[in-house]
């Protein structure tokens, strides 16, 4: 049985199978060339100024779909959606190529879909005449199309660098190319100054991107200098907004160009459900035929500039666009700088003056060797007749011609086909005065030719004239990013008092102060899981930093806003689902950090308190996890956030107290220490619980204090007992 499989190295394979592909894709489609287009582009504009759609009415554009698959064989949606980008109607085009009729979606909106090619017009817009300027000649060159029936421009004669002024996007094989778009007017300027000094500082001429959809780019000037030498960078662009006072609304009215309506109300919509943003009553579009609109309602406490600040650095209502300037040059993909694309602009700029002077050349020379031969005819009119007349065969008319005026074959030819009427003294002077005319025009021609000079005045010319003609105010304003107030990611969240509700099985709830208060009117109580209870309960704002300590000897960090609010009638949130905790560890305390000030106080049933200074809990970075938070060489009876010494009671068992002050106990930096004898205890005895002064409740609590350490405390009496709730035997929280 034959092998049916043949050993092949892998790149073989590639460069044999999958190279030509990515040439391809590189070459022939995803890639502008120099004079700003894409192959797509190009045939779909080249049928139409072919269909005489430069100067004539719009027509169907199912039509021009029609006519330009005889140049590109990718189907009509893709010609069709090629061309809808191109349109004045789908505002992606500072200067939009073709004039359209119809519904052809906007480019910031994905939502608002083009119609179908059947209900929409087409023609080419007046600047498409400096597009083709000259094309018919020989300015460039024509390859055949796919199937060798027509022929269609490799590149268009553009009069103006038209690659900086289109916005273009492409991805490639293994590359991709990112273009934006500039003003043509400061483009032209910029090109004019360049011509004149190639040390020119473009900057000064050439401001920043421009965009259809305007916004204010923030101008970065080490970005800007990047993306001018290097061809590759980033700069950001923010939308426009007004306030309406009057109803509470703001009005975005112009946006990034690199997103779109949709994202940014999202985007919005998703910051308002997460509570990231509560200033925002209402979010619409409202896009019309008067323009791009988006309107925020928000509530009347809300600070508009405030709100937008926080709106532009978490939506796309800021947004970065990334340059690429690839460009095929010669059919090789560059990556180039502002400078350089000039640079190959002008030398492709040239070549099409020097072709199209040359291509004049030729045809004058023709119409000069013509006349020159009328001319000699003119010395005898009459001998010119009588050879016709006299000449018996039509086939020796041309041959006895020249051999009767010494003229070459093609002048026989012309002198020939002059109608008879024509054949006057007047005539023939009229003709042959221009031959003085045409070797001017001829001389002057053949300068331009070998002198560089001239052909970049003519360049210089065409620029200036193109400025003036469909030169445009800038579109996108520039803002400086030193002009632009700098904050945090603190500074959008908003502050206000939470109450923080701890229980014994692992349930944290948040809830704000008017939910606690309206639900304390109403006498409602917490609901909990059945055999849960309420062990501590924390009052902070919404902006702290919270410690929560477990019973496995760890600390975990967590910001106030990180966690979700609810209300009484909520179990709260289950922090095993917001800390990466074990299964079986539980928070048994939490406190605010306060900027790390003050002490934690641990006390263990052995009678030994640890104060450790709260710097040892305070991280360079924002760990989520510290291990070894406190000792775990003894039981912890509990522990305590003091941000100062202060009173504090230790209860023995059940029957006796001590009251002193934390002053007496040394302060440590070792998280783990086992700390200091406060409390001498009995045998089997232990140290049951830690309290606050003001949590101990007692009509003479001085009669607990102890002045030094360790102490043996006080019997409890019984009032005090009784006021406090002691069980006989305290058991650990």
């Amino acid at each position: 049985m034959a092998n049916k499989y043949i050993e092949q190295h892998i790149t073989d394979t590639l460069e044999l199978n999958y190279m030509p592909y990515a040439m391809s894709v590189i070459v022939s489609r995803a890639i502008p060339e120099i004079d700003g287009f894409k192959p797509a582009h190009r045939k779909l504009l080249y049928t139409m100024y072919k269909m005489g759609l430069l100067s004539g009415a719009r027509t169907k554009s199912t039509n021009v779909v029609g006519q330009t698959m005889k140049l590109n064989p990718h189907g009509d949606a893709t010609i069709y959606e090629t061309m809808v980008r191109l349109t004045r109607g789908n505002d992606a085009l500072l200067h939009p190529f073709i004039d359209s009729k119809g519904n052809f979606g906007k480019v910031y909106s994905s939502a608002m879909a083009y119609a179908a090619s059947r209900y929409t017009e087409v023609k080419l817009d007046s600047i498409c005449s400096e597009i083709f300027k000259d094309i018919d000649k020989n300015t460039v060159d024509f390859v055949d199309n796919y199937d060798g029936t027509l022929k269609e421009p490799v590149l268009f004669p553009t009069t103006f660098p038209n690659v900086l002024v289109t916005p273009n996007k492409g991805i490639a094989v293994g590359m991709a190319s990112t273009i934006c778009s500039f003003n043509l007017r400061e483009v032209c300027e910029a090109t004019i100054q360049y011509i004149k000094n190639s040390n020119v500082d473009l900057k000064e001429y050439l401001k920043a991107p421009d965009f259809t959809t305007g916004g204010e780019l923030i101008y970065n000037a080490e970005e800007i200098d990047k993306i001018y030498n290097t061809g590759k960078g980033s700069f950001k662009v923010r939308a426009k907004y007004k306030f309406d006072k009057k109803n509470g609304i703001i009005e975005i009215y112009e946006i990034p160009y690199s997103t779109n309506i949709e994202t940014i109300i999202d985007k919005i919509i998703d910051l308002v459900k997460q509570n990231k943003i509560k200033e925002i009553n209402d979010v619409r579009n409202e896009t019309d035929l008067n323009g791009l609109k988006i309107a925020i309602d928000i509530k009347r406490s809300a600070d508009p500039e405030k709100l937008m600040t926080k709106l532009y650095q978490l939506t796309p209502l800021t947004d970065s666009f990334s340059c690429n300037f690839n460009i095929l040059v010669n059919g090789s993909p560059r990556t180039m700088g502002i400078k350089d694309i000039l640079n190959e602009w002008i030398d492709f700029r040239m070549s099409c003056i020097k072709r199209q002077t040359a291509y004049d050349l030729e045809k004058k020379g023709e119409r000069l060797h013509l006349l020159e031969g009328l001319e000699k005819i003119l010395l005898d009119i009459d001998k010119a007749i009588k050879i016709i007349r006299e000449t018996e065969e039509d086939s020796q008319v041309i041959p006895n011609l020249m051999a009767g005026f010494d003229i070459d074959q093609v002048q026989a030819e012309f002198v020939a086909e002059i109608k008879l009427r024509n054949l006057n003294k007047e005539y023939i002077l009229k003709q042959t005065r221009a031959i003085e005319d045409l070797k001017k025009e001829m001389a002057d021609l053949d300068d331009i030719l070998h002198h560089e000079s001239r052909v970049l005045k003519i360049i210089t010319a065409d620029l200036r004239r193109v400025a003036k003609k469909y030169g445009k105010d800038r579109k996108t304003d520039i803002i400086y990013e030193d002009e632009i107030k700098q904050v945090q990611e603190e500074d959008f969240i908003e502050d206000y008092p939470v109450t923080l509700f701890l229980t014994k099985e692992n349930y944290l709830k948040k809830i704000t102060q008017v939910s606690l208060q309206a639900s304390m009117r109403v006498s409602a109580e917490h609901k909990l899981r059945e055999n849960d209870e309420i062990i501590q309960t924390v009052e902070t704002s919404n902006k702290t930093e919270l410690l929560m300590f477990s019973d496995k000897q760890n600390v975990y960090k967590i910001k106030c806003h990180d966690i979700p609010e609810c209300k009484t009638s909520n179990i709260g949130e289950y922090l095993n689902n917001i800390l990466t905790m074990d299964a079986d560890e539980k928070i048994i305390y939490v406190t605010v950090s306060n900027e790390y000030k003050g002490y934690m106080l641990f006390a263990f049933e052995n009678g030994k308190v640890a104060k450790v200074n709260m710097s040892a809990y305070e991280t360079k970075t924002m760990r989520k996890k510290l291990i070894n938070a406190y000792s775990s060489k003894f039981p912890l009876t509990g522990m305590m956030y003091i941000e100062n010494d202060t009173d504090i009671v230790l209860v023995r068992d059940s029957d006796k107290a001590m009251l002193l002050n934390t002053a007496l106990i040394p302060e440590k930096q070792t998280k783990t220490t086992a700390g200091i004898n406060v409390y001498t205890l009995k045998k089997n005895s232990r140290l049951a619980r830690i309290m606050r002064k003001e949590d101990f409740v007692s009509e003479d609590i001085e009669y607990y204090r102890s002045g030094k350490i360790p102490g043996t405390g006080h019997f409890i009496n019984d009032s005090d007992k009784t006021a406090n709730n002691f069980p006989k035997q305290l058991d650990l929280f």
